[in-house]
């Protein structure tokens, strides 16, 4: 008999975008301490270009290094494990560095051109970015519609794509299965 299930089931829709919420609080969490840090080390340089740009680099490269690490690692967040989904790239045990910084490029089409486009237009105020940003959002998202796979875009530029795994299986069902 055959079984009709994929080997390879791509996780929901609904079920990325709520690790992509629960993502946000960690995020937030390790940038926040990345500018910590870079505050207290450049605190005697208050208000000059260093801080003020600094702030900036600091935010893409924490950022960076939080996904990166994890993607090449275990293939998946905090978040991606809470909510059982991996980042794989085909006929790779794990995602190579390069591949991982392509996607983490790649990534920042959920918010750069809605930034862009505030930034060219002079959008300044909370409710204009946070239109522009979640116009942005749900057109990048809905990328995974179109997509025969169903992966967003940044997947399909990286050639990673995202899985769902399989429930871990309960002790007591371990133990019977053992007996």
């Amino acid at each position: 008999m055959q079984n009709s299930k994929p080997l390879v089931v791509t996780p929901t829709l609904k079920r990325r975008f709520i690790c992509l919420v629960y993502e946000a609080f960690l995020l937030t969490a390790v940038v926040m301490f990345a500018l910590f840090v870079f505050l207290f080390l450049t605190q005697k340089l208050q208000g000059g270009p260093v801080q003020e740009y600094g702030r900036q680099i600091v935010l893409f490269l924490a950022s960076g290094a939080y996904f990166i690490h994890s993607w090449t690692g275990s293939g998946h967040t905090l978040a991606m494990k809470t909510w059982r989904i991996k980042l794989v790239k085909v006929g790779h045990a794990a995602v190579p560095f390069k591949t991982a910084l392509l996607r983490y490029v790649f990534a920042w089409g959920w918010v750069f051109p809605a930034l862009a486009i505030c930034y060219a237009f002079g959008l300044t105020s909370k409710a204009q970015v946070s239109a522009a940003l979640a116009i942005n959002i749900v057109l990048w998202g809905l990328s995974a519609l179109v997509d025969r796979d169903g992966q967003f875009l940044h997947d399909r530029l990286a050639g990673t794509r995202l899985i769902q795994l399989p429930k871990p299986v309960k002790a007591q069902k371990a133990k019977a299965a053992v007996s």
